[in-house]
């Protein structure tokens, strides 16, 4: 098979289907293609990539497939958002007014349908209304702990209600349902929320929106501080290697903060609205999408694009850290525009996930060993 070819698994049927909500799948053309090392970075660093698409509701699963090729595999999850794998076993995807986990059932050497290596099932859902969560993650203490964008906060499911606040920048006055500052990102250090990222320090309703240019900051979790400041769209603040690393969507830029003077160094330049970034080892996965110039025109992206004679794309960037250069890419074209997240799945090669849409969550039955009685 061409190295540039993309194998796909579509499950058919209602696109809705997967939150209790039915309605028909849509109609939509969209066309995948990559460089000719893509599926073979995949395969020779053993790992996936799951990559969420808020627009088209989808959580896809990208691995290596059996003859070289690129298998991926999709499920549908309304308005699929921040994705989080805290352990090997252990998937956390935020949708449209849920918060999913999931876990693979699979052992080492087993596989489904003599080809998936990984299954990752939902095992446990916390129903939060629709709260526009980003970025997620897990704390120390196993509890999953999202940005809360509606609320401007950090929050945690509850049993009773529909999220606990657990944490709020400084600068915003009160926990109520108005966007001000859209805060979006979230950077976890082992257990612990360090750092969130937001589009401004506005207390007003919508007030982030006017900020958009040079108005994105970091906030330090623990002390309440702005760690960085002068931001164009910040998104998806990630610690690898000791360092704090971020995209700063609105210039189209990979890069690191620096802590000591709240500098942003830029690493990369992507042709995309950035969101969505991984590691393994010394590549970065940076997630690319169109912007919606509506909303996001004016930026420094646009320059930037035009400087270099291109146009935005929807995808996945691989960037080698030693050089900052782009090494490998996956392309997106048609229908969709727009992901959010991506996330590395590590130790396996062609991952798979369990939707609510197909008799696949009903029949697949896995258990535990027999753990006797209590007392």
């Amino acid at each position: 098979m061409a190295n540039d070819r993309a194998d796909t698994a579509v499950e058919g049927g209602q696109a809705a289907a997967e939150d209790g909500i039915s309605g028909p799948a849509p109609a939509a053309r969209v066309q995948y293609s990559m460089s000719p090392g893509f599926s073979a970075l995949l395969g020779a660093q053993k790992i996936g990539l799951a990559l969420s698409s808020y627009q088209s509701g989808k959580l896809y699963m990208l691995g290596q497939n059996r003859d070289g090729g690129l298998l991926i595999h999709e499920r549908f999850f309304r308005k699929a958002m921040g994705i989080a794998i805290p352990a090997p076993d252990t998937m956390i995807l935020a949708t449209l007014f849920q918060i999913i986990t999931f876990r693979n059932v699979l052992e080492p050497g087993e596989a489904i349908n003599d080809l998936y290596d990984a299954c990752f099932v939902p095992r446990s859902i916390a129903v939060t209304g629709e709260l526009d969560a980003h970025d997620v993650g897990r704390l120390a203490d196993g509890r999953t702990i999202f940005v809360n964008t509606s609320y401007n906060c950090l929050a945690t499911p509850s049993e009773r209600h529909s999220f606990t606040p657990l944490w709020k920048p400084p600068f915003i006055s009160k926990i109520v349902r108005e966007d001000r500052c859209h805060m979006n990102g979230l950077a976890m250090e082992a257990g612990v929320a360090r750092y969130v990222t937001a589009v401004s320090r506005s207390d007003t309703i919508d007030g982030w929106r006017d900020r958009r240019g040079d108005g994105g900051v970091v906030v330090d979790v623990g002390s309440g501080e702005i760690a960085a400041t002068g931001l164009s769209m910040p998104h998806s603040p990630r610690f690898h290697r000791g360092r704090l690393w971020l995209l700063n969507s609105g210039t189209g830029e990979l890069g690191t903060i620096d802590l000591a003077t709240g500098r942003f160094e830029p690493v990369a330049f992507c042709p995309g609205f950035l969101r969505g970034l991984a590691f393994h080892g010394k590549f970065a996965f940076v997630g690319l999408s169109k912007p919606r110039y509506k909303r996001f025109e004016g930026l420094a992206l646009d320059a930037r694009l035009e400087a270099a004679d291109s146009e935005p794309w929807c995808g996945i960037q691989v960037i080698d850290l030693d050089t900052g250069s782009c090494v490998q890419w996956f392309r997106i074209d048609g229908a969709i525009s727009e992901l959010y997240d991506l996330a590395v799945v590590p130790g396996v090669t062609r991952p798979m996930a369990l939707g609510f849409a197909t008799p696949e969550i009903m029949t697949l039955i896995t258990q535990e060993p027999l753990a006797g009685m209590p007392g």
